[in-house]
């Protein structure tokens, strides 16, 4: 068995309890090992990141994939806002799209001669991370000072769209182009079920709070894929868009980087590699029959990962997620609608949360976004009073503690955990990069099985998978 990978660092920000107060990670535990993606599927690509080369990497690639990509229409003295999103710094470190954001501006000026370049950082619900971001990676200075985090409670602009009025963030169409970069990582899959990945930012972190609800509150799951398509699709949006530029990713770290003007043809060639590539790693997870969750990474609740899949995704890893005939395969916290005030089910037609998972050790994850549904649902043992407190002070967690115990050390939380779930199976989503860190019996299940679930991908469910998404199969088989 091979040593664990090292995870990534607690980090400092004003959503996570401080990093000195992480006083052990949950790899350095007995009888964790590692299993590398390649080595559980040979047909995972290479990555260009991590590499011993490092993040510099990426811009060589983003330089390469933007050689292709036609600015002419931009002239000097014009303003461009590169918008991107707060996900994009959660990926392998962060560094990576950090640089993809740089190479962008590097080429941008050096071809248009324009120098009125800015960023626009969209996020979710924790208002300030993306501001954390710009300074952890002195986007601030690389830009002179014109990158700036957007909120989805800031200033609005109504967008006409064939559906209706919607709205936009004013600050991130305030200039004479846009610049759409992203990354291709399948992220809330459960949610828009890698339908129109590539455009759901439109939708989500450039839009008024109002705009991007339709997910959580009111059309759900797939029917809110359409008002981002919507947004992009409106003659406000795409007389100002001028290109994508995403950073490409497996389950294994950065695969490359991928540039278009053409959004829709860049969406196509995602959704294929997404189905293939990380429609394995979560059919594998899928086949675990039980296990000990540990969450040791800096970011909420939902999104720490392991193998490149977030949490929130394995919360549903008894469905088929990219099964599209599967219409109530989505169901965590995101859908509350399919559950009632008291927390159950409102039909019997609708799955529990993955029974796999026996009970969750809470070592180190941030706030700022509602997780009560998952301590609510599955056992959770929180490491540090500390940690305890900021969730009780979060006002998106004010009930996730009234579910948890509370453990002075990780060791004590993982003797109870061992000795309440009566298995030891462990998986960290703890965000090792290029494979997933799993205690020894763990790794000896996900081996035995990885043969027959790489078959039935390639030759069953990939197959389904594509056709149901208007793609040509003989054409990317």
């Amino acid at each position: 068995m091979k040593k664990p990978i090292i995870p990534i660092e607690a980090r400092a920000s004003q959503y996570g309890v401080k990093p000195e107060l992480v006083k052990k990670r949950m790899y350095e535990y007995d009888n964790m090992t590692s299993l590398m993606i390649k080595d559980l599927f040979e047909d995972t690509p290479d990555v260009i990141f991590p590499s011993d080369k490092g993040a510099e990497v990426v811009k060589e690639a983003a330089y390469k994939a933007l050689e292709n990509v036609d600015m002419s229409f931009i002239k000097a003295g014009d303003s461009v806002n590169i918008c991107c999103s707060h996900h994009g710094f959660t990926m392998v470190g962060g560094q990576p799209y950090a640089e993809l954001i740089k190479a962008l501006r590097d080429v941008i000026s050096a071809r248009t001669g324009t120098e009125n370049i800015r960023i626009r950082a969209g996020v979710g619900l924790r208002f300030r991370e993306t501001e954390e971001y710009i300074k952890r990676y002195a986007l601030d200075t690389y830009f002179n000072g014109k990158a700036k985090g957007v909120a989805p409670i800031d200033e609005g602009i109504p967008i006409e769209t064939e559906i209706g009025t919607l709205y936009g963030l004013k600050a991130v169409y305030d200039a004479d182009w846009i610049i759409h970069c992203h990354n291709s990582d399948v992220r809330e899959v459960h949610f828009h079920r890698q339908v129109d990945r590539a455009v759901k930012p439109f939708g989500m972190s450039y839009a008024r709070i109002e705009t991007r609800s339709t997910y959580h509150q009111n059309l759900g799951p797939r029917a809110a894929n359409f008002v981002a398509r919507a947004i992009f699709g409106s003659e406000f949006v795409q007389s100002k868009f001028a290109f994508a530029a995403f950073l490409e990713m497996s389950p294994a770290g950065v695969i490359g980087v991928d540039a278009d003007n053409d959004l829709m043809a860049l969406n196509e060639r995602m959704m294929i590699s997404g189905c293939k590539y990380y429609g394995k790693i979560m059919t594998l997870l899928g086949e675990i029959d039980e296990c000990i969750v540990g969450l040791d990474f800096p970011c909420p609740v939902p999104y720490v990962f392991a193998a490149g899949v977030i949490y929130a995704n394995f919360a549903g890893a008894n469905c088929d997620l990219f099964d599209l005939d599967n219409a109530l395969a989505p169901y965590t916290w995101y859908t509350e609608a399919f559950y009632g005030k008291n927390a159950k089910p409102m039909t019997d037609m609708i799955p529990p949360v993955f029974p796999a998972i026996k009970m969750v050790v809470h070592n180190y994850a941030w706030g700022g976004y509602p997780s009560a549904f998952f301590s609510n649902h599955i056992p959770t043992i929180v490491v540090g009073r500390e940690q305890a407190d900021l969730f009780n002070k979060d006002s998106q967690n004010l009930e996730y503690m009234d579910y948890t115990l509370i453990a002075d050390t990780l060791d004590t939380a993982m003797d109870f955990a061992y000795k309440q779930a009566k298995t030891d199976k462990v998986i960290l989503f703890d965000g090792a990069v290029g494979g997933v860190n799993v205690s020894e019996s763990l790794a000896k299940l996900l081996i035995e099985k990885a043969p027959e679930v790489n078959r039935r991908v390639d030759e069953e469910l990939l197959p389904k998978w594509l056709k149901q998404r208007g793609i040509d199969i003989e054409k990317h088989m």
